[in-house]
């Protein structure tokens, strides 16, 4: 499509709301309202910072903090300027957060000062390519880092800022992933996935002007950036931020703020559900909200069940993942079966199919293929992993699911062992084991997921030692060693909550080591 009005559509369409909100409220951060003026003259006196200090189209530029105002500042100014916005996962760590970094390219990083993303950063040290420090928050900046003030205050115009508006085929944002099958990949998005995808996925669900979103997910994962943030810009919502997610808080949200939709991933409906035992009556306020949505991991039916009997709501479960965003969903007006996460959503199609790449009949499971509107443009300088991720035009999504009767599509789990879901995040078991392997008493090591209720699965560890003779006596500090290294290489949700010394761990006749008889014979799951 050649350059026009035409090929800039959806980069349109998510500035409408700032260009025609005006004073209504856009955004409610620790107790603060911002209008949709205010985010307006914000986003532009910062794209205007950015180019004054060198920052070009097509640039990287990594936002590593906490959801606040100044991140959906940031993106938008990002957005402006058609810089490429780099997520980074807050409970990275070193080696984690390097990666991004390096992988991307990232000529910025904004962070808060003080913060443990901001020590992170300090560990790694300068870096090739890293040439700005940006930092949130009103404080006093370190040294050789720019302050926010100089970014969104002053006495220039950012009014007589002008830079070519970004094309709908561009990238708009640089999500990683989990790293389930080695180092994250970089899923390149394109403005045109963003808003096709998720204007799909939000129409679908009635998002309108008047729906007020309690968003306490993370930005740095689609779930809330493509959903709460863009969804509400589609829609002229208002955004109700949380910096992390508080059960008491958001019950707080619906009785006093107005909030009316609030999505969420397993884990934070289990706290949900232990707030309203010990505080029944918050069910009342809870009762008020249009529409509770679940993602990011199953959701046992369990607790669909008693968060109905709580609230008189029926969770909407839908099922995405960062290549392809959301491809599945509950009907809204449909029947919402637990368990389940629906019907494709509309631009987008789903095969479950047998290791031959044939459909598998109804009931039969089958790995899920995926076409989507807001599929990824690619992984980020890795040509070769992008063209494996496709097969006949389709995404390979590595997760196993069926259908049932009626079409409603149901996910059994990944067809690899080695990735661990806990609290919505995928977890490479390999990475951790990479990880365990470099502490100098252990010889072998495996790990695997174990059955959790809050969490989904939790991580354990079986772990060989060199020396049998120290098995009994050192158990304690090789639990040690372990916590240990893993709070300077891992984020937190990574760690081993079990850890168990073994003489030798299950294999088969070929010699690969058996996950699942570990599973059950050294954890008695």
């Amino acid at each position: 499509m050649s350059s026009g009005t035409s090929s800039r559509a959806r980069v349109g369409r998510l500035f409408a709301a700032l260009r025609e909100g005006g004073a209504r409220e856009a955004l409610r951060f620790a107790g603060r309202s911002f209008s949709y003026e205010d985010l307006d003259a914000s986003s532009r006196r910062y794209a205007a910072a950015l180019a004054r200090i060198g920052i070009r189209r097509g640039d990287r530029v990594a936002v590593f903090a906490e959801s606040c105002t100044e991140v959906l500042v940031s993106l938008l100014g990002h957005y402006r300027s058609g810089v490429i916005h780099v997520p980074i996962n807050t409970r990275y760590r070193g080696e984690e957060a390097r990666h991004i970094l390096v992988d991307s390219g990232a000529r910025a990083v904004l962070f808060e000062p003080g913060s443990e993303q901001a020590s992170v950063l300090d560990g790694i040290g300068p870096l090739p390519g890293l040439e700005r420090r940006i930092a949130f928050g009103a404080a006093p900046a370190p040294d050789g880092v720019i302050p926010w003030d100089a970014m969104t205050g002053g006495d220039f115009d950012s009014a007589a800022f002008s830079s070519p508006v970004p094309e709908d085929g561009d990238t708009a944002v640089l999500v990683y992933t989990s790293g389930t099958t080695g180092k994250s990949k970089g899923a390149a998005l394109s403005f045109r996935a963003l808003v096709d995808n998720t204007s799909a996925l939000t129409q679908g669900w009635e998002f309108a002007r008047e729906d007020r979103l309690a968003l306490a997910l993370p930005l740095f994962h689609v779930h809330g950036l493509a959903i709460g943030v863009h969804g509400a810009l589609l829609h002229g919502m208002t955004i109700l931020l949380s910096s992390r997610f508080d059960a008491a808080e958001i019950a707080r949200e619906f009785a006093e703020d107005g909030a009316t939709v609030f999505m969420g991933v397993p884990t934070m409906y289990v706290r949900l559900l232990e707030h309203l035992a010990a505080q029944p009556g918050a069910a009342k306020a809870l009762a008020r909200a249009r529409l509770f949505t679940s993602g990011s991991a199953p959701l046992p039916a369990a607790d669909f069940v008693r968060f109905e009997q709580a609230t008189g709501h029926r969770i909407l479960e839908r099922y995405g993942m960062t290549e392809t965003l959301f491809t599945l969903t509950n009907p809204y007006a449909g029947e919402r079966r637990p368990g389940t996460v629906g019907f494709p959503v509309e631009g987008c199609s789903v095969r479950i199919v047998d290791e031959a790449g044939r459909d598998v009949p109804v009931g039969e499971p089958g790995e899920i293929l995926v076409q989507s509107n807001g599929q990824m443009t690619e992984y980020w300088g890795r040509e070769a992993d992008t063209g494996v991720a496709s097969r006949d035009g389709w995404f390979v999504t590595g997760d196993v699911g069926q259908s049932d009767k009626d079409g409603y599509v149901r996910i059994l789990g990944r067809q690899s062992v080695d990735v661990i879901k806990s609290g919505g995040f995928k977890i490479s078991a390999r990475e951790i084991e990479d990880v365990l392997a470099a502490l100098p008493r252990i010889r072998e090591v495996a790990v695997v997921g174990l059955p959790d209720p809050v969490w989904g699965e939790r991580v354990a560890a079986a772990v060989v030692l060199r020396d049998p003779l120290e098995s009994g006596a050192l158990e304690a500090e090789v639990e040690a060693e372990v916590e240990a290294i893993c709070a300077r290489a891992l984020a937190d949700y990574k760690r081993p909550r079990e850890i168990r010394i073994v003489a030798e761990l299950p294999r088969n006749a070929l010699g690969k080591v058996q996950k699942h008889r570990i599973v059950g014979e050294v954890f008695g799951r």
